[in-house]
């Protein structure tokens, strides 16, 4: 197999930001015909995305006759399926079966189910290594649509949020052993989005909105900070996103607009005030989680607005710049940022490139990449290839410069 330049090793890349940072050359221009697609594998229904690794890409599908959890590992350079390993669980259609993308850290990769099973393999051979039933181990409620949250690897340990009877876990890595637990006397529930580590005031925190309230968790499994003045109505699928200087922003759908918090150390814990908050109509998200690009964030707006499914560039102090106009709508789509250029997918899996800043939207290309529906799985690069997907095929194609 031959080996590949780039890395995309998890839910929103290297840095968890959805920031493609290789020095690589991307056309900025594309053949009437759209990038080149290098290959193309068929896939069970759903919107998990792709994780990318020593040129491997690894999805965890579904697969409907032999009703198992499948983690699938390609060849980067072909699609060549190189192996799977599988778990029975009974999942029904409710707007697609799979939901999250894997997390590769070494020679390890680790996976979350629909149903909340957690399962670590050997990344080269897909031997696996352990499997946690959060339903059972931690009393988890399943999501409305199931499991969204991505498995969060720090160092050796494996972060996650179940709900139920610890709000936050770490597991080992190799054997999947309890490290710590955080308690959850509230009963918050496990929610669509997933952990995201933050500095603040020197300190390391897993942030996470609930499902009625965010909360702040230390390395060691300790409750540093929560707050109810956060919480979305019907699901939270965004993620937290990290600002700098103690800032937390937050953003979602159904009516719950967006929100930013600082954060300040007092004793072992922190305080936080509201810096602002924004109805819907001025900016949200139904589902992927905005991405801060040199200090502004850029997000699609959510549905049943004026300017719904646009894109929009947000200042950090709450004020929109600019939206990406009536004739670019994206829906429920997935983003990347790659060197002030932007890969944005609508419903239909029609792709395009667009360059962006403070200044405004600039649509560079458009292309048919994905026969839709549901083009709703997040983006995934390395090197000058992207992987994305609709709701039962997953393709890989070549943006590079010529």
């Amino acid at each position: 197999m031959p080996s590949l330049p780039g890395s995309w090793p998890r839910f929103r890349g290297p840095d968890l930001d959805n920031v493609f940072k290789e020095a690589v050359s991307l056309a900025r221009a594309w053949p009437s015909g759209g990038p080149r697609k290098l290959w193309t594998v068929k896939l069970g229904e759903g919107y998990a995305g792709a994780a990318i690794a020593k040129s491997r890409v690894y999805v965890l599908d579904y697969d409907q006759t032999a009703k198992a959890d499948t983690l699938r590992c390609f060849a980067l350079a072909d699609g060549r399926e190189l192996w799977h390993t599988a778990y029975p669980v009974d999942v029904r259609r409710n707007h697609g079966m799979s939901r999250t993308v894997p997390t590769v850290s070494g020679n390890y990769v680790v996976t979350i189910g629909p149903k909340c099973h957690v399962m670590c393999c050997d990344a080269t051979t897909g031997r696996m290594l352990w499997k946690i039933d959060m339903v059972q181990q931690w009393g988890t409620t399943v999501p409305q649509w199931y499991a969204g949250q991505c498995p969060l690897v720090q160092g050796n340990q494996v972060i996650l949020a179940p709900g139920g009877r610890a709000l936050m876990a770490a597991v080992d890595i190799a054997t999947g052993k309890t490290i710590w637990e955080t308690p959850n006397p509230r009963g918050w529930k496990m929610t669509h989005a997933s952990i995201i580590p933050a500095t603040i005031g020197g300190k390391k925190l897993y942030i996470w909105p609930a499902s009625l309230g965010v909360v702040g968790v230390s390395t060691t499994g300790k409750l540093l900070w929560e707050s109810t003045d956060w919480k979305v109505s019907t699901a939270t699928v965004p993620s937290a996103v990290p600002i700098g200087d103690g800032r937390i922003f937050l953003c979602g759908g159904y009516n719950a607009g967006a929100i930013m918090f600082r954060l300040r150390a007092q004793g072992e814990g922190f305080t936080s005030e509201v810096l602002y908050r924004l109805k819907s109509s001025v900016f949200g998200s139904d589902q992927h989680t905005p991405i801060l690009y040199k200090g502004y964030l850029y997000g699609v707006l959510p549905g049943g607005i004026p300017l719904e499914k646009q894109l929009a560039c947000l200042s950090l102090d709450g004020q929109v710049q600019w939206t990406s106009g009536p004739t670019h709508r994206f829906g429920l789509g997935p983003y990347i940022m790659a060197g002030g250029l932007m890969y944005l997918i609508n419903d239909q899996g029609l792709m395009t490139l667009a360059q962006v800043s403070p200044e405004g939207f600039k649509a560079l290309a458009t292309a048919k990449v994905l026969a839709g529906p549901d083009a709703w799985g997040p983006i995934a690069m390395a090197g000058t290839r992207l992987v994305c997907r609709d709701l039962t095929t997953m393709v890989c194609l070549d943006v590079g410069g010529r």
